[in-house]
């Protein structure tokens, strides 16, 4: 499935289709589909022919995947900036700048751009977001954030299909197998990962089991200190979990969040039995940070080293971010990479969002979302991290250790995440 995007035929689009002139990983020639287009990152999102994926990215993958993300940027400038096809909301904002989005042709020309600001996405009218050239097709809206006050909300065509799609692509089969059917045991409502993974299932053959679970009712229980109101909540969820469990059908892969999977195996071992001995053979888990104790832990203790755990990074905003694959000598050390060129992270100075710091060093996450759906030129996250080198199978920046930025770690409460 694929979303609406400049194509080659265009009048917005950023040049020919091979303006880029090389082509990138796992490329057989240099003739590249339209920058922007499904087929142009159903093809390049990350590299499955690396000989060593967890190992250092050859040079050459670094230098093709930093073309192919400024065409990519090229293509996405021209569609959101141009009056035939921008949404109303950066066609005004445009008016403000003391440049012309539409003269930017790499990356590094987004730097040009302020800081994005969360506020804009609170309240409406939300169809301000949507662009012109996308006008008429079906449309979901998606909230996230939103424990207290006005949530964030955001206009979806098809961006979680394809983000899911590309997310597919990454998993061994071996563990998540073609047609197997999942159990989604996360938030529902109004955010888009329900949605999301459902379709991750049927785009492998499978269909979705899913829950009822309202997270701001458990964050809004922990701060008004009603902990075992919480807990009574937590084995809700858990109870409804298990009944697909046990019922007799084929699941044999799941999305859950840390706390919840920690919760559901000890229920499985207060049961006399495992998740493995149930059926299950890969889980994949995000929603709230990963640390390399828990990830040991629920990998050797939790699930026994029978079932396969991928942790992932990203929100409504920014698709996921997939782990570097698992390797003995990082000792369970957690890195993500962005969907690139669909979105990119950076790890920048505290006190400047302009610089990136070293690698190895602290500094906090900035998001650009780079969708035909959502142009985001810089947002910074309520997170931090370390900066990583780019590997084998994702060959651009990575980050590690990512936590609450310690600014706001002190008032972040943290429900079923």
């Amino acid at each position: 499935m694929s979303a609406a995007a400049p194509s080659t035929d265009s009048p917005t689009a950023a040049g020919p289709a091979n303006d880029v002139g090389v082509g990138v990983p796992g490329a057989a020639s240099a003739e590249l589909p339209s920058p922007g287009s499904a087929d142009w990152v159903h093809r390049f999102y990350f590299d499955p022919n690396s000989a060593d994926p967890a190992g250092p990215a050859p040079q050459e993958s670094v230098d093709r995947c930093k073309t192919m993300l400024d065409a990519h940027v090229r293509a996405m400038v021209q569609w959101h900036f141009s009056e035939e096809t921008g949404s109303p909301f950066w066609l005004e904002k445009k008016k403000t700048y003391d440049f012309d989005p539409l003269e930017i042709t790499d990356f590094a020309g987004l730097k040009q751009f302020p800081v994005f600001e969360d506020d804009w996405l609170r309240g409406g009218p939300v169809r301000r977001w949507l662009p012109k050239g996308l006008e008429g097709k079906p449309l979901y809206v998606f909230e996230t954030g939103g424990t207290t006050g006005t949530p964030k909300s955001r206009l979806v065509a098809e961006d979680h299909w394809i983000d899911y799609e590309l997310f597919s692509d990454t998993l061994p089969e071996d563990k998540f197998p073609m047609g197997s059917d999942w159990l989604m045991l996360g938030p529902s409502g109004p955010r888009r990962l329900r949605l999301a993974v459902e379709h991750l299932a049927q785009y492998r053959g499978g269909l979705a089991f899913c829950v009822d679970l309202d997270p701001r009712f458990v964050v809004k229980s922990l701060k008004a200190g009603n902990t075992e109101v919480a807990k009574d909540y937590q084995k809700h969820v858990i109870d409804q979990a298990w009944i697909v469990l046990t019922s007799g059908h084929n699941v044999k892969c799941l999305f859950t969040t840390p706390k919840l999977l920690e919760a559901l195996a000890m229920r499985a071992l207060d049961e006399g039995t495992s998740l493995a001995e149930l059926g299950i053979t890969g889980i994949f888990g995000g929603g709230t940070e990963f640390t390399p104790q828990w990830y040991k832990f629920a990998t050797e203790e939790l699930l026994e080293g029978q079932v396969y755990l991928t942790p992932t990074y990203g929100n409504t905003l920014m698709g996921l971010a997939c782990g570097k694959p698992f390797a003995a000598e990082d000792n369970y050390k957690i890195t993500y990479y962005a969907p690139q060129p669909r979105a990119v992270t950076e790890v920048v100075d505290f006190d400047d969002h302009t610089k990136t710091v070293d690698y190895d060093a602290t500094g906090r996450v900035k998001l650009y979302t780079l969708t035909p759906e959502l142009f985001i030129p810089g947002f910074l996250e309520r997170d931090e991290g370390e900066r990583e080198k780019p590997c084998g199978k994702y060959p651009w920046d990575g980050v590690s250790g990512v936590r609450p930025y310690h600014v706001f770690a002190k008032k972040t409460t943290v429900g079923v995440y």
